[in-house]
């Protein structure tokens, strides 16, 4: 019981984290892979006349 209890209890922090470094809206990893995406899209964009 109590393995399934420290299990569970990691599993809430894992979500937690993911949350709050990969998922948060402005400064989160994935907006920051994003905006850099778009700076590269629009670079490669402005490259052809």
């Amino acid at each position: 019981m109590r393995n399934i209890l420290i299990t569970v209890m990691m599993l809430i922090v894992v979500a937690l984290m993911f949350n709050s470094i990969v998922a948060k809206d402005t400064t989160g990893t994935r907006a920051r892979i994003e905006t850099q995406g778009n700076t590269a899209n629009t670079t490669l964009g402005n490259l052809h006349p």
